[in-house]
């Protein structure tokens, strides 16, 4: 700047020639240019403007041309806001702040919104009046933008936040994102339908949606060109954000929310909650003429529709939480219904079952025999643990469903806690156990529904009694302040403390705890937590795991916190409450009755069993124990044990034929006894019953899959029972003798190998002293005279071909080893068949000629291939000696030629032939075509042609010979596969 100053003519200015300028302006100047900061100077009554180098950012496409000018010819469109502070600063001497000030310039043709913070400072003359104007400014746009955005971001979140549902959340960040009409002169929200195929507008701000012509309903699958479809369709179907600059033509009576003009453009913006999938809405935001359509400008819309996004979603999921908390809430009513219902249900036809048993137990006209009276009890006492059974589920579904009908009177509950817990005294002692009652007289009456209150003294002696196998229980009742407190403890094996915060949890069991039965619907604790609650009290439990529980019920004592319509003054009369008890005492009594006799086989009081077999029983329920062994001892030895721990060593000390065991067991439960039986492999294969009350095909595969044998599901009939069990021990002998036979097998395969190791070891040996005795008869021949050769001649030839044969059965012995060991190896190598054949024959044709065999040999020019010698040599001599050994005196050909890639050699002898029926089996190993007391070998030769040729990828066949006798065609590919010189066959 500074050299464009001195080059500028200044006389025709205001100003007037440079050297003219006085000294004031002049140090300003050199101050304003030597500055890095963007400077402006303003002198003389027309404000005429000079600025530095850092000032020429502010100035835009004004600058060089027109911006050192009077600042009103300058700026006119922001004059009207400077003139002013130019007034006062000339009329006061007093300089000037502004921070964040608007200044609406207009630079590069477009009308942009800026900010600055900038400070007037008055430069004196020589006579100390105000001659121009000192200015250090500074833009603060991106400052002031990013701070008005951030707070519309974050004004989306909180007003969006805790919304119960999509179009809530986005109507709220609508509204919020409305505020902010700087940025965004309006704003219209459409959301997609539930089909995807149209969207509805359910918001906008800064815009009358009838005014402005806004549909109410877009066509999102409409064609780019059809109106229907609006400015949305294009977006919907790229899903990608989109810029409409043709507003004007598209909507009416477009807004000027802070008078700077209607926009010309708006951004389509979707709402998605990932990548790639449908737009849940669209965004339409109206863009600000005063504001250029940047990456920082679009980038904020962009964050705005996200955060929109967010909150979306965020209202979803917790839309999509409250219905499913609805649904389990309906399920979970609707399932207490259905408890409810069965449970009524189910009493009519207990009460025509116990009734009919009753009168017939105690019918001393017609009495039962001690067998009949022995099941009828059995049945009773069952059906008395149903009706058990079903008042509870009946109780508490009625609690859930905040349909009880409790009657609160004054009871003397001292006593009646000592009547309730005398009814388990000789229970516990059966058990081994003390009972022990501290209620001394209370001095006052407490307000309980009697009826409630016995099942919260029932349900927590029976918890007791289920998990503590030595020491007491003990039963406390004592005022404690403003509370009836009633204190359960016992010696048991106690409570996990990760389980104590579930204990009262409907259903809830704790996993592998030890206790007398693994039966019981897991709503005793939870029915105690809802009665006592019912009272207006609580329940709560302290344990040490290996020493015991305890129990505590505090109940508050009057009856002002009981509701008034249910409270009696008085108390009515009762019956007594053993009858109610006796449900309680029959379950506790099932899991005590057969202890003493764990482990006993059956057979002794059963009489003599139809078979040897032994079955292993477990169950921990007594009743179903003794049901099992009745029904099974007829017909097996039983042994019947409780948990699946006992029955796991009990078929460690005496391996039992098969075990029948309960799914559900303490202790140890039926998988895992399955489990720990598969992993030990003495008892692997005893066959497994699991029996279990869990119907369905998926209960019978799970059973299945986990490596049970047989799955049967209760209730099940006594045939069905006894059929399963024979069945198992049937299949399980079936598969000893199975595995016995493949073992057998396996003897018989271990010694062919041994015997072909032998051979392979046998002829190995054999080779080294017939190889010497070869040697030496040959010496032996060489050192006779001329006279002795011709006299021993004769027996020399006949020796030659015995040790000849003799090497020849050696090296058939060793082939044979190699091949059935899988070691035999071709070592190819490319040669003429045609001339190997006829190099054999040669070899043997003055042994045919002694043989009275006339030999014929016709051979094509060359048959080339890639074979093994030694084996091909081997195969002709063997195909030759089976021709002259079955031929003898008799007529041989010998062809060979190729066709079609594959050499082709016949041999045809006119001997005695073999029957269609024995050509396959003749290549067997040790076969032979007629007797060997007629004929000699070892019927090795034809099969040993055969494995050659397949290992070399061709066969070899035999067809009859016209007039009688055998042809051999032997077919060999020319071009194997393995081209390499040596291959394994």
């Amino acid at each position: 700047m500074g050299r464009r100053i001195l080059a500028r003519d200044w006389s025709q200015t205001p100003l007037g020639p440079i050297e003219s300028w006085p000294q004031p302006l002049r140090t300003a100047l050199g101050m304003c240019l030597s500055t890095r900061f963007p400077m402006f100077i303003y002198w003389g009554p027309e404000r005429f403007q000079l600025y530095n180098d850092p000032g020429i950012p502010i100035m835009g496409d004004r600058h060089p041309h027109t911006a050192m000018a009077p600042v009103r010819e300058v700026f006119p469109e922001i004059w009207h806001v400077i003139r002013r502070m130019f007034d006062d600063i000339e009329r006061t001497g007093q300089p000037t702040w502004s921070e964040n000030q608007l200044m609406p310039l207009e630079r590069n043709g477009i009308a942009e919104e800026r900010y600055f913070t900038f400070s007037y400072s008055p430069i004196l003359d020589d006579a100390g009046r105000v001659a121009g104007v000192y200015t250090a400014a500074m833009e603060t746009t991106g400052q002031v933008l990013g701070q008005r955005r951030l707070r519309t971001l974050q004004a989306i979140v909180d007003r969006a936040a805790g919304s119960t549902s999509v179009e809530a959340a986005c109507r709220e960040a609508l509204n919020a994102l409305g505020d902010n009409s700087a940025d965004v002169p309006f704003t219209v929200l459409y959301l997609t339908d539930a089909d995807g195929s149209s969207a509805s507008r359910v918001g906008a701000r800064g815009v009358e949606p009838e005014s402005a012509g806004l549909p109410s309903r877009v066509d999102l699958r409409a064609a780019s060109d059809d109106p229907s479809g609006w400015i949305l369709a294009p977006v919907a179907s790229t899903s990608r954000a989109q810029l409409v600059t043709d507003l004007k033509t598209r909507l009416r009576a477009l807004p000027d929310p802070n008078g700077l003009g209607a926009p010309h453009s708006a951004l389509v913006l979707p709402l998605a909650t990932a990548q790639g999938e449908s737009a849940f809405g669209f965004l339409v935001v109206g863009l600000s003429r005063w504001l250029v359509p940047d990456g920082e400008y679009l980038s904020f819309l962009e964050l705005a529709a996200g955060a929109m996004v967010r909150t979306a979603s965020s209202a979803r999921t917790q839309q999509e939480a409250r219905e499913r908390a609805e649904r389990l809430a309906a399920v979970d009513r609707a399932k207490t219904t259905f408890f409810s219902n069965v449970s009524h249900e189910f009493r009519t036809p207990l009460t025509l079952m116990m009734g009919p048993l009753e009168d017939a137990l105690n019918d001393s006209e017609e009495a039962l025999g001690p067998r009949q009276r022995e099941r009828l009890v059995l049945l009773r006492r069952n059906a008395v643990r149903l009706l058990k059974l079903v008042n509870t589920l009946l109780e508490f579904s009625r609690l859930e469903a905040g349909r009880a009908q409790a009657s609160f009177e004054p009871v003397d509950l001292s006593t009646f806690t000592r009547e309730l817990v005398s009814h388990f005294e000789s229970t516990a002692r059966r058990a081994g156990l003390t009972l022990t009652r501290h209620a001394p007289p209370l001095p006052e009456p407490v307000w309980v529904d009697r009826a409630s209150w016995e099942k919260v003294v029932f349900n927590l002696l029976s918890n007791a009694l289920k998990f503590t196998f030595e020491g007491g229980i003990t039963v406390s009742l004592f005022l404690e302040g403003a509370e009836v407190v009633l204190r359960v403890e016992d010696t048991g094996t106690g409570i996990p403390e990760r389980e104590l915060s579930h204990l009262f949890e409907r259903f809830h069991r704790v996993e592998g705890a030890r206790s007398r039965s693994h039966e019981g619907s897991g709503i005793g604790l939870a029915l105690v937590q809802e009665l006592v609650k019912l009272h207006g009290g609580s329940v709560g439990v302290e344990s040490t795991l290996g020493q015991g529980s305890a129990f505590t019920v505090r109940l508050p004592r009057g009856h002002s916190h009981l509701p008034s319509e249910h409270v009696r003054q008085e108390a009515l009369p009762t019956n007594g409450s053993h009858e109610r008890a006796e449900g309680h005492l029959q379950e506790v009594a099932s899991w005590l009755s057969a202890e003493p006799s764990e482990g006993v086989p059956a057979e002794a009081s059963t009489g003599r069993p139809l078979s040897g077999a032994r079955v292993l029983v477990a169950d921990d329920n007594a009743d179903l124990r003794a049901y099992l062994q009745s029904l099974l001892a007829p017909h097996f030895s039983v042994e019947t044990v409780g948990d699946g721990h006992a029955a796991l060593e009990a078929a460690r000390a005496r391996k039992p034929d098969l075990i029948l065991s309960d799914v559900m067991m303490p202790i140890l439960g039926g998988f895992g006894l399955l489990r720990a039986l598969r992993a030990d492999p003495s008892l692997r294969a005893i066959p497994f019953i699991l029996l279990s009350a869990r119907a369905g095909e998926e209960a019978n595969v799970e059973g299945l899959e986990a490596g049970a044998d047989d799955y049967l599901v209760k209730p099940f009939s006594a045939r069905e029972l006894v059929a399963r069990v024979s069945t198992q021990l049937e299949m399980a002998r079936v598969r000893r003798q199975v595995a016995a036979h493949e073992a057998r097998e396996a003897m018989l395969e271990e010694a062919v190998r041994a015997r072909d190791d032998f051979l392979s070891v046998a002829s190995h040996e054999l080779k080294t002293p017939l190889a010497a005795f070869r040697l030496q008869l040959e010496l032996l021949e060489r050192a006779l005279g001329a006279e002795a050769r011709t006299h021993l001649s004769e027996r020399l030839s006949v020796t030659h071909r015995q040790v000849q044969r003799l090497a020849s059965v050696v090296e058939m012995l060793l082939d044979v080893s190699q091949i059935t060991s899988g070691h035999l190896r071709l070592r190819r190598e490319e040669l003429d068949l045609a001339t190997l054949v006829t190099e054999s024959v040669s070899r043997m044709r003055e042994e045919m000629t002694v043989a009275g065999n006339l030999l014929t040999l016709t051979a094509t020019a060359a048959v080339v291939g890639h074979f093994d010698r030694e084996r091909m040599e081997q195969m002709v001599r063997n195909l030759l000696s089976n021709a002259m050994k079955f031929g003898q005196g008799k007529p041989i050909e010998v062809s060979i030629g190729h066709a079609g890639g594959l050499a082709h050699l016949r041999v045809v002898d006119h001997g005695i032939g073999i029957p269609p029926e024995e050509h396959e089996r003749i290549f067997g190993r040790f076969e032979r075509a007629v007797s060997a007391s007629h004929y000699g070998g070892l019927g090795l030769g034809l099969w040993m042609t055969r494995q050659v040729a397949e290992a070399h990828g061709g066969s070899v066949d035999v067809a009859e010979t016209a007039g009688g006798g055998a042809t051999f065609i032997v077919e060999l590919p020319l071009a194997p596969e393995t081209m390499s010189g040596e291959a394994q066959a």
